[in-house]
């Protein structure tokens, strides 16, 4: 375990603690302070009775995150700095150095906060950790986001967890998570981690081996929307899409005996009571044109890999698809749902190289994304989360097309 932290600085030199809030970060300066000031807060008016620690998990910041880190006050509550050996980055192996910290301090209670958040409140730090103390062993966060924001949750990673494994988390890649000492030892102990969990898969994989763990899970109310770096959906996307979607589509294959005996999904625990604050989250400004242009493009570039993929009448609905102009563009979410379920099946049957099948999904992505914004426009953040729910009954509806797809030998 030892070689899997770089470096480790503890000026109190804490050799055990209950509770353990752990900040991931990579070149975070700018931000990472007013969390750390936050989950300070929270510990010392929630959990004074317990012996608390904030870790920074770090991946070799360059930008002073570690001296802000280090130096912003957080009263009678110690610091730990830990860094990545060099040549190592990656989110997943940056939670992997708080997975074994917890292990060897026997924490009780592991809380991790994103190091970008602008919306954090001492309250998080409660409501994602006193669920820990009355019998939960992993808590998701529940909080209002922009119906703009988090469109790969809201298309793929949400629907299709909650089809595959019948569990409703609406957040499974919040970034914001609680967990017990029970899940940290599963996680460290897991067997199963790759390129994509080592980086921004690590949120969904946490997820999953909870859900399968058969571990109590709730979700907690924020209280406040997440405000971190919005980003528009055209605009960023890359390795983050097909880390995180190919973790979903290996864990598949890890879990096929689990999710194939799902029929439908029930509702999970939710800590605290309401909507809380009414506030509402920022807009996220979304280009449609670019998303558009950017579908079409996937013709071009994915066509071969999509023949190998696509069952064909779904190709040919696609087809129909691209020749809508850019005010009557729709990509009919039965069509999308089988399209998901194809490439899940691709993948496992690895018809091209995995990363690339992942990669050929995004164009298709953004069209969806596209049809989603066309049709919640004149929504409020409620009807959008309706119409959302909705979808996600057609996946759990479209599931036995997915068991007769995955268990055919060729396409």
């Amino acid at each position: 375990m030892e070689h899997f932290i770089g470096k480790e600085i503890n000026p109190n030199n804490v050799k055990a603690a209950d509770i353990l809030v752990g900040i991931p970060s990579y070149n975070e300066a700018a931000t990472i302070a007013y969390p750390i000031k936050q989950a300070a807060e929270g510990l010392k008016k929630y959990f004074s009775d317990y012996k608390c620690v904030i870790i920074n998990c770090d991946a070799n910041s360059t930008d002073g995150t570690k001296e802000i880190f280090l130096n912003t006050p957080t009263g009678n509550i110690p610091k730990i700095y830990l860094s990545l050996p060099p040549n190592l980055t990656g989110k997943g192996n940056v939670l992997k150095m708080l997975f074994h910290k917890a292990g060897e301090l026997e924490a009780k209670a592991i809380i991790t906060v994103d190091a970008d958040l602008k919306s954090i409140t001492p309250k998080w730090i409660r409501n994602l950790g006193e669920p820990l103390f009355q019998d939960f062993d992993y808590v998701t966060p529940l909080y209002v986001r922009h119906k703009y924001d988090g469109t790969i949750t809201n298309s793929v990673v949400y629907p299709l967890t909650r089809a595959l494994y019948g569990r409703r988390i609406r957040q499974p890649i919040g970034g914001d998570f609680g967990f017990s000492a029970r899940m940290a030892k599963v996680y460290r102990e897991s067997n199963f981690w790759d390129e994509e969990v080592a980086k921004f898969g690590i949120d969904i994989w946490m997820t999953t081996l909870a859900i399968n763990e058969g571990v109590p899970i709730c979700q907690s109310f924020m209280g406040r929307p997440k405000i971190h770096r919005a980003k528009d959906p055209a605009k960023t996307l890359g390795p983050m899409f097909y880390q995180v979607v190919g973790t979903v589509f290996n864990l598949m294959e890890r879990f096929e005996n689990n999710w194939k005996a799902v029929k439908w999904s029930k509702p999970t625990a939710i800590f605290g009571f309401g909507l809380g604050e009414t506030e509402m989250p920022p807009p996220v400004e979304v280009d449609q044109a670019s998303l558009l242009q950017k579908f079409l493009d996937g013709f071009k570039q994915y066509k071969p890999v999509w023949e190998k993929v696509i069952y064909p009448p779904n190709l040919n609905k696609l087809e129909e698809i691209k020749t809508l102009s850019l005010e009557r563009f729709e990509f009919p979410v039965e069509l999308w749902i089988k399209i998901i379920y194809d490439f899940a099946v691709g993948h496992k049957n690895k018809v091209v190289e995995q990363q690339l099948i992942c990669e050929a999904l995004i164009p298709l992505y953004f069209g969806k994304t596209l049809s989603y914004v066309k049709k919640t426009e004149r929504m409020s953040i409620q009807e959008a989360e309706e119409f959302i729910d909705y979808e996600c009954e057609m996946f759990e509806k479209a599931k036995p097309y997915l068991l007769q797809r995955w268990d055919e030998t060729t396409h």
